[in-house]
């Protein structure tokens, strides 16, 4: 039988995986990819799910592991990640595929954000979720003045790259 954390666990994840396939769109350039790193993704939230102890909100965290997940993943270029047992017959988990088609008018916008570093990426991704800078701050570990600073250099980056 799954516990009451495990099934909380389940019920948050599905309520909130398109932040994490907007994350996989931004680390990624193909569908395998994608589906690789929301995998991973994944599992470095139940991992770490024992240690959320609810002090922010469990979207804020979940940002915070998946954006530093992706980073570190392709920083490193591996692939080597323990992982543990995850019992399918105990969570019915549904996967929502992710749907490229819908998001195609953004497609500029995201090949010119591959272009960015990967701090600079988290900050635009959090920026068009419509976080406020006291959040931004607070999950990529900078000051609110820092984010809105490098917000503010990003925007100047993307439309020289947008508008040549």
């Amino acid at each position: 039988m799954a516990t009451s954390s495990e099934q909380s666990f389940v019920t948050q994840l599905q309520q909130n995986q398109n932040l994490i396939h907007k994350i996989c769109r931004l680390y990624t350039n193909d569908e395998d990819s994608h589906k690789d790193l929301f995998q991973e993704i994944t599992i470095q939230l139940w991992k770490a799910y024992p240690q959320f102890r609810g002090d922010s909100k469990f979207t804020t965290w979940a940002y915070r592991v998946g954006l530093n997940t992706a980073i570190t993943l392709y920083r490193k270029k591996k692939r080597s990640i323990d992982t543990i047992e995850f019992d399918t017959k105990i969570h019915r988990f549904t996967h929502d595929e992710y749907n490229y088609e819908e998001e195609e008018h953004i497609k500029l916008l995201y090949q010119a954000v591959h272009q960015l570093n990967d701090i600079e990426k988290a900050l635009v991704f959090m920026y068009l979720e419509d976080k406020d800078y006291a959040e931004i701050a607070e999950t990529l570990g900078i000051s609110e003045v820092n984010a809105r600073v490098k917000m503010n250099r990003i925007k100047g980056k993307l439309k020289k790259i947008l508008n040549p």
